[in-house]
């Protein structure tokens, strides 16, 4: 038999090291250091568990939320049914005495009219995608400005601090003592109503919360060391927060903006309702609530449930998104 140890004399210790090897057959023996040039390197610290970069990992987590995959492919049917379905399904919704003509007022779903009519002939059908369009172009437009300039503002507050940083916050604090809905009400009043006014009203009202969260992630991300690096080398203010501050950012800024379109969809639904939303012969999905609630005390259900399915519909979507999107950008702070 084969003998099983063979001594090697160890340089530094100047002692003879012996190496058990294991017999495999006809008198050849398999040691350890046979093996080394066939092992796979590791990366330095540590073996690899999970494969694939950051955004596929993101991704993974995201398809893992079931509610929030369907709730992407109902942002993605609604936006389709408004925006391409008067195109397949043409319909008057702005000629109030030609429906008056062409169609019965408040008539029950039937043939050409698959969810009835409102009060002024309009067909329910072609009235929520017409509705829709200026609901959900109002909700993604207003959360865009408000995300883009309460994150400027509160990079900006955050970065510099001190006497900048406790101005900036003091007039945060002093608009976010006025109650919301009471802010919207007076300003839609003062002004001619329109959709782009409605879009820079709410927007007006919706970037006071990016603005503290960006503020204190900006408190925590000026003290990383590349951002040090970058003052050393003699980089510029704007050049730091426009390159490194609020690129970092990036998690907490996408997560608000989500949630800020549905709550941008029910601001516009809460002014509609009260009679301030889209001037006629537009409309909104607030504004047909509205009109909707009166009727339904005459039995015409027709005119309140759909449009109040889309309105819950988009908003729950919005949310599940959301959090899931928030779960899935917790892989990336945790590798930061």
């Amino acid at each position: 038999m084969a003998d099983l140890t063979d001594g090697t004399m160890d340089p530094v210790f100047n002692n003879v090291e012996s190496e058990v090897g294991l017999p495999i057959g006809d008198g050849e023996v398999l040691r350890a250091i046979d093996l080394e040039g066939s092992r796979a390197p590791v990366p330095e610290g540590g073996e690899s568990t999970s494969s694939g970069g950051n955004l596929r990992q993101m991704g993974q987590v995201f398809a893992e939320n079931k509610l929030a995959v369907v709730s992407l492919g109902v942002i993605g049917f609604m936006i389709l049914f408004c925006f391409l379905g008067p195109h397949l399904y043409p319909t008057n919704q702005t000629n109030t005495q030609q429906a008056l003509q062409d169609s019965v007022q408040n008539a029950p779903p039937g043939n050409g009219n698959p969810l009835g009519t409102d009060e002024s002939g309009f067909n329910i059908l072609g009235r929520l995608m017409f509705g829709g369009q200026a609901s959900l172009i109002v909700g993604l437009l207003s959360a865009l400005v408000a995300t883009v300039f309460g994150t400027l503002f509160g990079a900006i507050s955050g970065f510099f601090g001190g006497w900048v940083d406790s101005l900036l916050m003091r007039i945060v604090d002093v608009l976010l003592s006025i109650p919301v809905l009471f802010l919207l009400i007076a300003l839609v009043t003062i002004y001619h109503s329109s959709e782009i006014l409605l879009i820079l009203v709410i927007a007006f009202v919706s970037w006071l919360v990016p603005a503290r969260l960006i503020r204190g992630e900006t408190l925590s991300l000026r003290t990383r060391e590349y951002v040090q690096a970058v003052r050393v080398m003699g980089g510029s203010r704007n050049r730091i927060i426009n390159r490194h501050i609020i690129p970092n950012a990036v998690g907490t800024i996408v997560v608000f903006a989500t949630f800020q379109v549905a709550d941008s969809i029910l601001l516009l639904a809460a002014l509609g309702f009260l009679g301030l939303g889209v001037p006629a012969p537009n409309t909104d999905w607030g504004t047909m609530l509205s009109n909707g609630v009166n009727a339904a005390g005459n039995g015409y259900w027709w005119q309140i449930y759909p449009v109040g399915l889309c309105i819950v519909l988009v908003v729950i979507a919005f949310n599940y998104v959301g959090d899931a999107m928030r779960d899935s950008l917790e892989i990336r702070l945790q590798q930061r």
